[in-house]
């Protein structure tokens, strides 16, 4: 599932709003020990989203 919501995000990277519905989603399938991975890779692929990430993230991991 990890590796799925990974393809889904890339696709999305280029709509903020999209890109924040579709980490919101991802964090609701993955388990408790892929959200820190996934944490990790937006962050170091998707700079430009940094506050969404930050900000969804905060209240998960």
């Amino acid at each position: 599932m990890l590796r799925f919501s990974k393809a889904v995000l890339q696709k999305v990277s280029f709509d903020k709003i999209l890109f924040k519905k579709e980490l919101k989603k991802s964090i609701s399938w993955l388990k408790k020990e892929e959200l820190m991975m996934l944490k990790i890779w937006c962050l170091a692929t998707f700079g430009k989203h940094k506050d969404i990430i930050l900000d969804t993230f905060e209240n998960v991991i």
